[in-house]
């Protein structure tokens, strides 16, 4: 097979294109339970008591600071609640990204130690 028909394979292959892009992402956030996307925001409500909260705060602060996103958290009649702002109107990778990682620090946070 010659080079310039290899090229053409190779072309042929590629699967992504930028337009998909969002539904991707969208769809990645469908599959994080309990967030919730208003525009350029994406929101989520834990049910934590307050040794639990400042346990995921502090979580959340490092995630923030190594993905450089600044999250909205604060607390609300038993709850914390969090909500993260895409820079653009569109839903983008970090954002999500920083939404799986809490969901992992929450899990962390309130799965019972064994005895």
């Amino acid at each position: 097979m010659s080079a310039a028909a290899r090229r053409e394979e190779v072309a042929v292959r590629v699967p992504w294109s930028v337009s998909r892009r969002p539904d991707y992402l969208s769809d990645a956030l469908a599959l994080l339970a309990g967030w919730t996307r208003q525009g350029r925001e994406i929101q989520r409500a834990l049910p934590l008591d307050d040794s639990q909260h400042a346990a995921l705060t502090e979580r959340i602060t490092v995630l923030a600071d190594v993905l450089q996103v600044r999250p909205h958290v604060h607390r609300h009649d038993g709850c914390t609640l969090i909500r993260l702002l895409s820079p653009d109107d569109a839903l983008n990778a970090v954002t999500v990204a920083m939404a799986a990682r809490i969901e992992n620090a929450y899990k962390v946070v309130t799965e019972t130690p064994e005895r």
